[in-house]
């Protein structure tokens, strides 16, 4: 059954255990395991794009194992859409799966009040997806990109395969963040609810891609702990009490719970939307992992086990991550290399709560797809060739060279448009 009305009630549940056919999850081009882990996810992906430096996938596993100790491999392979409904997959050197080739994983925060989270965030039923990023590794490992997609977007949702052989309803236009719901209703279960918002993004983008990864609160808290800390330069005074965030201006090196605080904020920052905290969130990431490659943790092994073994305490990922592996191969990765944007998008007509894709948002998928810079790199005009003297005449002289203007330092905390991006060269660990 496909749902036309897009509106968003709560879902009371999959569809039929025993309908096995599910919708045609057309692109738009531009585990069946319980763990105790599973209802820890998160709502502030913080974290994940530290450790974003660090994963990549190969094929998925068959039940769900620990890496390092700590993270969950989550069992999605009988959940993820056939062959023949997803972008196409690259074609891999059988010697070495994840040499010369892009990686792209699915980054999810979901808004869970049990266990740990229970008493940094408050105690509440159920779990909701909160923020997602679209996490693009380029094949040559010179660039990190990350693509904020709004959680109020307005697009079409697949049917989707949950744990014990249901399938929920398909939309052909919902807000993106029913998929989570969607899965999570019908299997119950973490697998069940990332994979449906990974088979969105699929969908959404055209872009194939490689697994998922979940955090939660308290893995956001650790992962900025073991930095010591994050330095940032706070523009102004920030309070938003429902966060407990309380910052006030000037140098500040944020402890894992001001970092998760601030990623959380909404209320009395800005304007209050979803679409600014989504750029601070970027700011905040990119401060991480600017620290991160200052640190040099990726390029000493024994560091870099031992940062990723504090880091990923709570961590869940699909596609079984090699973490240290990958993390190691961006050891040359520039601050300025590590890319972070919204989608474009804007207002939905006539319901300003909801946004909606727009032109350039295809633009920035295909180059997602194409393993390009998500910004276009901009060519420098050609220098001004020297007139040359007429015979007999005296010798030109050369303008004296002036020295060019410096461009002003960006705030990476500044409201920013979806679709304007920064980097974590931008991150500024003191005003």
């Amino acid at each position: 059954m496909t749902d036309t009305q897009g509106d968003d009630r709560p879902i009371d549940g999959a569809d039929g255990a025993g309908d096995g056919n599910r919708a045609t999850a057309g692109g738009s081009g531009v585990r069946h395991v319980r763990t105790r882990r599973e209802h820890r996810a998160l709502r502030a992906v913080g974290l994940v794009t530290t450790a974003v430096l660090a994963f990549g996938a190969s094929g998925a596993t068959a039940v769900l194992v620990r890496t390092l100790g700590n993270v969950e491999q989550v069992d999605n392979k009988e959940l993820v859409a056939p062959e023949t409904e997803r972008p196409p997959a690259p074609v891999p050197d059988p010697e070495d799966p994840l040499a010369g080739l892009p990686v792209n994983l699915v980054l999810i925060g979901s808004d869970d009040r049990s266990g740990a989270n229970a008493e940094i965030g408050g105690a509440e039923e159920g779990m909701r997806s909160d923020t997602t990023m679209l996490l693009h590794i380029s094949a040559d490992r010179s660039r990190v990109e990350l693509v904020s997609v709004p959680r109020d977007l307005r697009i079409a949702i697949p049917s989707c395969t949950v744990t014990g052989g249901g399938t929920t309803r398909a939309s052909s236009q919902a807000t993106f963040n029913e998929a989570f719901s969607r899965g999570w209703v019908g299997g119950k279960d973490l697998a069940s609810a990332a994979t449906c918002t990974q088979m969105t993004v699929e969908q959404m983008s055209g872009v194939r891609t490689d697994g998922f990864m979940v955090v939660d609160f308290a893995g956001f808290q650790t992962m900025v702990d073991a930095l010591d800390g994050v330095p940032m330069c706070i523009p102004e005074d920030m309070d938003d009490k429902e966060s407990n965030l309380h910052l006030t201006a000037g140098t500040q090196t944020l402890t894992g719970a001001q970092a998760l605080a601030l990623a959380r904020a909404r209320h009395g920052l800005s304007d209050g939307s979803d679409t600014y905290r989504m750029g601070r969130q970027q700011a905040l990431l990119a401060a991480m992992t600017k620290s991160v490659l200052s640190q040099n943790i990726l390029t000493d092994l024994s560091n870099l086990l031992q940062f990723l073994d504090a880091a990923t305490s709570s961590l869940s990922i699909s596609g079984g991550v090699d973490l240290k592996g990958l993390a190691f191969s961006l050891r040359s990765v520039r601050p300025d290399a590590v890319t972070f944007l919204t989608i474009p998008s804007g207002p939905q007509p006539g319901n300003v709560n909801r946004v909606v894709l727009t032109a350039e948002a295809e633009d920035v998928w295909a180059r997602v797809v194409a393993d390009q810079p998500v910004v276009p790199e901009v060519e420098a005009p050609p220098a001004p060739q020297e007139p040359s003297a007429p015979t007999g005449a005296d010798p030109v002289v050369p303008p004296v060279p002036t020295t060019p203007e410096q461009a002003a330092p960006v705030d990476p905390l500044a409201d920013r448009k979806p679709g304007v991006a920064i980097t974590s060269a931008d991150a500024q660990a003191a005003c």
